[in-house]
């Protein structure tokens, strides 16, 4: 819309016209107080706090309901402004209980705010308080009713924001009140409760402390912890989080999580589980000693330097007297990109085998050999938020993606985007969908190549060819369509799409995974056939420093295989579960040295004959790339007394088995004069990963342990991740084009694609040992109104 000019405060601003008076004030920086605004959200007008004067208007009008106009002549704050915001507080505060000191809101509420603001310590109006038990309506959501100012925020969020509906307004008037969607007199304990996501949205949009967090409250204080803003680790949408740490005797613990600062790509969003799960990082079975199986069966409790030179000099030995070729490698999908591509090269350069693999919940090497040579087809997490329309082929975001499904409901919501959603279940979604076609079950590949222009394969995929030709021509009709694709789509049939796709003008594609990383263990190589950048390892130059074998190696099952049969030596796992995760038979390990790096005794670690505990994200530095190729540093939040991180574990096992520290990471290089080799055997050549440093002013690592040292190497040397280092570091997410021409198609590689199924509730290993989550699943299961299930 053309831009209007308006005055505020004396001040001349232009903003389009029909923006509301206060969000054009506010990116004025001109702060105008608010209880029931939220932007994004309907329009209330109920609190009256953002009263201004309009010249020429005889009433003071509430900004939040007042588009800008040309010429518009606005006061902000003059007295009689500041004197109805302060009677307006007082009859907030006439019955309203004066419990800051222990409210959790203490701090941060925005009604403490302005009363300090506007001075109403004294109200006109005095009654009797009316005082209410607080509610339990989950194990994560509390409700305090006096605290409760009515600005229907809560309402709004949980309706408009999450399409859940699980709160309203009962009575009328001054006896109005927030309840909840379960009442008392239905449930076996004769006490409310809430049938909904538990995502907690309704508590962050709380301006005060009328709802409260499970987790969190009469826990401390906000200025009691330290605040860090890192990457969610529990599925592939990698939301920013803000953790609340403090002080503890053996470390620091995380007390909080919230999205305080909404800077991240989820925007106001963060789920149940990046809320609340965080709470795995201080269980009480957290091993923290290195463990080594004695004679006896039994684990003993070792030195970490006596761990690393048993677990260096037993791979040694085996990789020298079996061959590198008989040792396998399983790396995690929750690895940052330094430790996965630290891990491959460990694998590939110091114990000389490609046998390295993880689970893979998705199938990326198909996607990027689909989109080679292709630019800005990829889509970015923020592209959900503005595209004009989304075609939604598998998945389930609301339980898989929850920050995909809440960006896709505000996309539809606010700029009346068209969602198509093709699936074999009636997921939530389809509620905003223009379109929604039911598919057969299995009936994706018919569908793509359906769409791709096989016309016989429509019986296959659904009942009614007709409706689905429609379809089809709808959605080719679009421009500038962003396809998102869930993982039930692989290999050729996920290619067929994607060709459908790119037929489309200006489409865009992005594959949702499961885990916070498994894009990045894709993009660094934690794969038997692909190097880093998914380069086939049989025609590689850029990675020819690595020396590596040519050959493809054993993928996760063949590991297994070869175990099975005797033929494996070694296997090293860091940071998985492969063993519940594919249904191992643990009689297959039996003569083979398994060291695992873990958090718990996984079913993985209860074999092994060494374990090393390990931090988690939360827990160390890094970069992690999420299911859209979208690259965000993590930051160390917790600490815990006893682990490392993989990083360390890598480069001590290496340095424990004889390999040069500096070419495994290359750190503490000087700048050298002539950039190469001046003398000897190797005199003329050039020293390429000084050459790169100094060419893009990198300072050189001066600790091999410190990650940011490799990721100069990645920077180097993987495509699409030369990225803008002060971006990354300043904690701002880069979009990557990773899809490079010149890729080999490999047009025989297994299906090893397994989604991890995770729901709402379960977050894998963490969430079995999250109590809170475990809670909520408890709770969801024993109360017989809760229709809110996991797949729902």
């Amino acid at each position: 819309m053309a831009d209007v000019t308006f005055t505020v405060d004396g001040k001349k601003l232009t903003a389009p016209a029909g923006t509301l008076l206060i969000d054009a004030c506010k990116s004025a920086g001109i702060e105008i107080p608010a209880f029931c605004y939220y932007p994004g959200l309907s329009l209330q007008a109920a609190c009256r706090m953002c009263v201004v004067r309009l010249e020429k208007v005889p009433k003071l009008q509430t900004a939040c309901t007042t588009p800008v106009a040309e010429g518009m002549v606005v006061q902000t704050e003059t007295p009689e402004i500041v004197q109805a915001r302060k009677a307006t507080l007082q009859l907030l505060l006439g019955n309203h209980p004066l419990d800051c000191p222990v409210c959790d809101a203490g701090g941060e509420c925005e009604l403490q705010d302005m009363t300090f603001k506007y001075g109403a310590a004294e109200s006109f109006y005095a009654e009797p308080k009316n005082h209410r038990e607080e509610q339990k309506w989950s194990p994560v959501v509390y409700f305090d009713r006096p605290r409760c100012i009515l600005c229907y925020r809560c309402v709004r969020m949980c309706g408009e924001g999450m399409d859940v509906f699980a709160l309203g307004i009962q009575n009328r008037g001054s006896s109005s009140v927030i309840a909840p969607n379960v009442p008392a007199d239905l449930t076996p304990d004769h006490l409310a409760h809430v049938d909904c996501e538990q995502c907690g949205m309704c508590i962050d949009a709380c301006p005060v402390g009328a709802l409260t967090s499970g987790t969190y409250r009469y826990k401390t204080r906000p200025w009691e912890m330290n605040h860090v803003a890192t990457t969610c680790t529990h599925c592939g949408d990698g939301c920013k989080t803000t953790l609340g740490v403090r002080s503890t005797s053996d470390g620091s613990e995380i007390v909080r999580g919230d999205n305080r600062d909404k800077s991240g790509i989820n925007g106001d969003f963060l789920c149940n589980k990046g809320r609340y799960a965080f709470d795995f990082a201080n269980n009480d079975d957290r091993i923290t000693q290195p463990l080594v199986r004695q004679s006896n069966g039994e684990f003993k409790p070792v030195s970490w330097e006596e761990a690393f030179d048993y677990v260096g000099k037993r791979l040694r030995e085996l990789r020298d007297t079996r061959g590198g070729k008989s040792i396998g490698v399983i790396g995690g999908n929750r690895l940052t990109n330094e430790e996965a591509y630290l891990l491959q090269k460990f694998a590939r350069t110091v114990v000389g085998t490609n046998n390295i693999d993880h689970h893979r919940t998705a199938d990326y090497v198909s996607f990027a050999q689909a989109l080679a040579g292709q630019t800005n087809r990829t889509a970015s997490l923020r592209d959900t938020l503005t595209a004009p329309a989304i075609l939604l082929v598998g998945g389930d975001p609301t339980n898989q993606a929850p920050g995909t499904a809440w960006n896709i409901r505000t996309n539809v919501r606010n700029n009346r985007a068209r969602l198509y959603v093709v699936n074999s279940a009636e997921i939530k979604l389809r509620r905003q969908a223009k379109a929604f076609v039911r598919l057969a079950p299995f009936g994706y590949g018919a569908l793509a190549g359906y769409l791709a222009g096989d016309n016989a394969a429509g019986s296959s995929a659904v009942t009614d060819v007709n409706a689905l030709s429609t379809f089809r021509d709808t959605v080719k009709a679009e421009e500038n369509l962003l396809i998102l694709i869930g993982s039930e789509l692989r290999g050729a049939e996920l290619k067929k799409l994607i060709e459908f796709g790119l037929s489309i003008p200006g489409a865009k594609f992005a594959l949702l995974a499961d885990y916070a990383n498994s894009r990045g263990a894709a993009d660094m190589g934690l794969l038997p056939d692909m190097l880093p950048g998914y380069t086939p390892v049989s025609s590689s130059n850029t990675f020819a420093e690595y020396n590596a074998p040519a050959e493809a190696g054993l993928d996760m099952l063949e590991i297994f295989d070869a175990a099975g049969r005797g033929e494996l030596s070694a296997l090293y796992v860091v940071g998985s579960n492969p063993v519940a995760r594919y249904s191992v038979d643990p009689a297959a390990l039996k003569d083979t040295f398994v060291v695992v790096q873990e958090m718990f005794l996984t079913e993985t670690a209860a074999l092994a004959d060494v374990i090393l505990p390990a931090a988690n994200l939360y827990e160390k530095s890094g970069s992690v790339t999420n299911s859209y190729g979208d690259l965000q540093q993590v930051k160390k939040a917790g600490d815990r007394a006893g682990v490392r991180t993989d990083f360390e574990m890598i480069v001590r096992i290496a340095d424990k088995m004889g390999a040069d520290m500096r070419k495994l990471v290359p750190f503490g290089k000087g700048l050298r004069a002539d950039m190469g080799q001046s003398r000897g055997a190797q005199s003329g050549e050039a020293d390429r990963h000084a050459i790169w440093l100094t060419a893009n002013n990198l300072e050189p690592k001066l600790s091999p342990f410190d990650p940011y040292a490799i990721l100069d190497e990645i920077q180097r040397l993987v495509p699409g991740y030369n990225v803008l280092r002060l971006q990354l570091l300043s904690g701002n997410d880069q979009h990557l084009q990773p899809a490079a021409s010149g890729l080999v198609q490999i047009g025989n590689r297994r299906d090893l694609v397994l989604p991890a199924n995770d729901t709402l509730f379960t977050s894998g290993t963490l969430g079995r040992y999250s109590a809170m989550l475990n809670d909520v699943q408890q709770y969801q299961a024993n109360q017989p109104l809760i229709q809110i299930q996991a797949a729902d």
